[in-house]
């Protein structure tokens, strides 16, 4: 392991208010709390969070060198990593190298598709989202070996012909509390099929194992959870269950989304706080220069938002969801993906090697940071 090295960071002042980034909500621009109310039931926090954290100066280099990544995840305690252009499945080793589980047939890199999202069930099978010749799919893996030897075979593929394009495939996915699988998913180009609730564009799904509709979602035969998204490329949950989402905006604000069942949030209509009615505004926005806001992980009482184009790590405490606070900028170039460690650390991933940025040596890497309360 490469010896832990310490950077400047930014620090918070005045529990995060004279750190908010100047992108972020207008604070004379609330919520609709009311739609949000109508729509989908609202969500009333009955455990809040009283502490949050942040990361510390410190942090260690993981693994280096690694080609286009997209999502980390975890099979029990190893992490394991999708290469987007090369379509591999990757181990990370306890010595920083990685090797290859298993490649993922039939996917078409091209612009912003190819192997995206990771996750892995309770039961421990291997889910990867990635683009093919007929759109966006998610397939089920075995996980066969021991950590320092894992492989994967096929099982079975679960959805299919979710619209795919050059941009716009969203792809992130995850195991939420109740142990169902959330797929976002994007416009693929064609804003439109985001409002129509018969297509997988624009939308977050929500399904069994088997590529099912969840038993109690919004409609029973349907895979859609909301709709109304542009390009969601992060979603997680705190502690008391919200779902939390981070999209992608056209030309004027990026959104960090609270997720409820049903909820319409608004594209192509309306982009950020619109306070219109039949939309749920985003908790917190900001100017896409500032943010490109992929993945978003989170860790006692705070979201934490890896930027690509703003090329920063955002916290935004649960608490008080209209503060953010922002760390490492520009430091290590594009970021991609953020995830919480079995051992309660943070790790966050860059991705300069996808053909927007600009690689420096040892380009791309997965740092892991320390965390502290402030």
């Amino acid at each position: 392991m490469t010896i832990p090295r310490t950077l400047t960071v930014l620090v918070l002042a005045s529990a995060l208010g004279a750190s908010c980034s100047s992108g972020a909500q207008n604070p004379d621009a609330p919520v609709d709390d009311t739609a949000q109310s109508d729509l989908a039931g609202g969500v009333d926090r009955q455990d809040p969070d009283d502490t949050f954290v942040v990361p510390t100066e410190n942090y260690e280099p993981v693994a280096e060198s690694l080609d286009s990544p997209w999502s980390l995840t975890w099979w029990g305690d190893t992490g394991v990593v999708s290469s987007r252009d090369t379509a591999e499945i990757l181990e990370v080793l306890p010595d920083g190298s990685t090797r290859v589980m298993g490649i993922v047939d039939g996917v078409v890199h091209g612009g912003e598709g190819g192997l995206l999202g990771l996750a892995v069930s309770p039961g421990k099978q291997l889910f990867a989202y990635s683009t093919g010749q007929e759109g966006n799919r998610v397939d089920r893996f075995i996980v066969e070996g021991e950590a320092g030897s894992l492989s994967i075979v096929h099982d079975a593929v679960i959805v299919d012909q979710i619209p795919a394009g050059r941009t716009h495939n969203g792809g992130r996915i995850a195991f939420g509390p109740d142990d169902m699988l959330y797929v976002a998913t994007g416009d693929a180009g064609n804003p439109d099929t985001a409002q129509d609730p018969a297509s997988l564009a624009g939308k977050i799904l929500r399904m069994t194992v088997d590529g099912e509709p969840a038993p109690d979602n919004p409609e029973p035969d349907s895979l859609v959870y909301s709709l109304g998204h542009r390009n969601v490329q992060g979603i997680t949950w705190a502690q008391d269950g919200t779902m939390f989402a981070t999209e992608f905006g056209q030309s004027t604000w990026d959104e960090l989304n609270e997720i409820t069942p049903g909820g319409n949030y608004g594209w192509p209509q309306v982009e950020g706080i619109a306070q219109e009615e039949g939309f749920i505004d985003p908790v917190q926005q900001w100017e896409p220069a500032d943010a490109s806001p992929s993945g978003v992980a989170y860790a006692d009482g705070s979201l934490l938002i890896a930027n690509l184009r703003g090329q920063r790590l955002t916290v935004v405490p649960v608490d008080s969801l209209g503060d953010s606070s922002e760390f490492f900028v520009g430091e290590f170039g594009r970021l991609r993906d953020v995830v919480a460690t079995p051992d309660g650390g943070v790790w966050l991933m860059t991705n300069n090697t996808d053909g927007r940025g600009n690689p420096g040596d040892g380009d791309d890497r997965i740092l892991e940071l320390s965390l502290s309360t402030p």
